[in-house]
């Protein structure tokens, strides 16, 4: 009886004295509490990938493929939200029902994954790099569970990839989620970057709305030397619908549901930016729309230099659309990212690891 009381309690007291020591630690320096919290997150997330492959592949088999996602964010929100002391408030999640439908949420940082678990309906899918697919572990259980794969490297497929993600959402009825900013913007002030048209040509291509889900800024909670315990507010706006709009409309969606969020982000965050007011006699000047800066981007991102030092504008009218071939003139080869089109960067859920250098800074 001794023995069997003893191999029970044993391990227990050895674990008990590190788990000890990390706890003064985390008290005694905030710097060590950031570690210790950011090795408690990086580990729920080894556990649930783990569990993910284990579950996608019974659920498989029972036929619930595309609940796999839905199983797997809950289970990492749950053991997450209770090891760090963070947890969600959700307005308007009722919203998140409408099926099929194209959830756009902004990107601040790796501390993204814990709202997505807690909200990420059922029958829901995501896209990511077609490199991915054959990652060990990884790859099995994003095929399993119905992720869109584009290949960013050649333009022509990714376009077809995002048709053809257009079909299978409406042949599932799934949700396909996406980060339409492209990168991260984990900043002190709330704010969000210019959006990629990806999900809005998804979105028109396939007749199906878009739900914008909006995180507030968490800066207080989460950057670089700083990862405290608290409550963060997730508000779902109504689904925009997209029937009867074409390609040519997508850069005033884009722009219209843009100002939307970072309405509501405002909102949320309880801060707006300080615009001082226009001095008596002063003609006030405002800041041109979003979707006009876009379209002037664009052109001037498609005017291009020949060798013989003339200007081709030939692409410049060319409109965005996924069903031609301008996508394919819009290729960016300086991104630290890699190769990548304008359009579809904004597509990926998951992308390659930032560097030693800038990992802790952006994730």
């Amino acid at each position: 009886m001794m023995s069997l009381m003893s191999s029970f309690f044993r391990p227990i007291a050895y674990l008990s004295l590190p788990v000890f020591l990390l706890h003064k630690a985390s008290n005694a320096s905030p710097l060590a509490r950031y570690y210790v919290r950011l090795g408690l997150y990086l580990s729920a997330m080894g556990v649930c990938s783990v569990w993910g492959v284990i579950a996608s592949i019974g659920m498989t088999l029972a036929g619930r493929r595309f609940d796999i996602n839905w199983v797997v964010a809950r289970s990492f929100y749950n053991l997450a939200s209770r090891l760090l002391g963070i947890y969600i408030e959700v307005e308007g999640e009722e919203y998140l029902s409408v099926k099929p439908a194209v959830l756009i949420g902004n990107h601040q940082s790796m501390l993204d994954i814990l709202y997505i678990g807690r909200i990420l309906p059922l029958r829901s899918s995501i896209t990511a790099k077609k490199e991915l697919q054959w990652m060990p572990l990884l790859g099995q259980f994003m095929t399993l569970s119905g992720a869109v794969f584009i290949d960013r490297k050649n333009n022509a497929r990714a376009v077809q990839s995002v048709a053809e993600a257009g079909q299978t959402m409406k042949d599932r009825q799934t949700s396909l989620w996406v980060f339409p900013e492209g990168t991260r913007t984990n900043s002190e002030k709330p704010s969000l970057l210019p959006f990629k048209k990806g999900a809005f040509h998804l979105a028109v291509e396939s007749g199906v709305p878009i739900t914008p889900v909006i995180c507030e800024n968490y800066w207080r909670l989460y950057h670089k030397g700083v990862f405290e315990s608290g409550k963060l507010k997730i508000k779902v706006l109504p689904p925009v619908s997209t029937i009867g709009l074409t390609a040519s409309d997508v850069g005033e969606l884009a722009a219209r549901v843009r100002e939307q969020m970072l309405e509501a982000l405002y909102e949320l965050s309880g801060t707006r930016p300080n615009v001082p007011p226009p001095q008596s006699g002063e003609s006030v000047v405002t800041e041109a729309p979003v979707s006009a800066q876009h379209v002037a981007v664009e052109k001037v991102q498609n005017v291009r230099q020949t060798e013989s030092g003339h200007e081709d504008s030939s692409l410049s009218t060319a409109p965005l659309a996924v069903d031609t071939s301008a996508l394919a003139h819009s290729r960016r080869e300086g991104s630290d990212k890699g190769p990548e089109t304008e359009d579809d960067d904004g597509m990926v859920f998951v992308d390659r690891p930032e560097t030693p250098s800038n990992a802790l800074g952006s994730s």
